[in-house]
């Protein structure tokens, strides 16, 4: 039955070779940064969100669930809401100096303040 798991196989164009055996392809993964050296970007957007406000923290170089990580700790520590995904946290309200002073003590130092 693993040989022949056809959901995997989605989107792959059918072979005339009778010795063809599909591999699949690894998953690279990404090694996240240590603190100390990303290059995190602090800054507000109003587009697209009906004027609200939302703080962007940007540049986060790692995997998706340590990006989920420092949301949540970013988060919890403001006391709102927001996400994470496709490498950028998106925190509700104009929390810049906030959240930029949690980053800085939290160990990435290399944060600023983008606008």
């Amino acid at each position: 039955m693993a040989d022949n798991d056809w959901k995997k196989r989605l989107g792959v164009v059918y072979s005339t070779n009778p010795d063809f055996i599909y591999e699949e392809g690894q998953e690279s993964s990404v090694e996240t940064l240590e603190p100390a050296r990303q290059k995190l970007r602090v800054g507000i957007d109003r587009k697209g969100r009906a004027g609200k406000q939302v703080t962007l923290v940007s540049g986060f170089v790692g995997s998706d669930g340590d990006l989920a990580e420092l949301a949540r700790r970013l988060k919890v520590k403001c006391g709102v809401g927001g996400s994470a995904k496709d490498g950028e946290i998106c925190i509700q309200g104009d929390l810049r100096d906030k959240v930029l002073a949690l980053l800085q003590s939290m160990g990435y130092v290399n944060s600023k303040r983008a606008n």
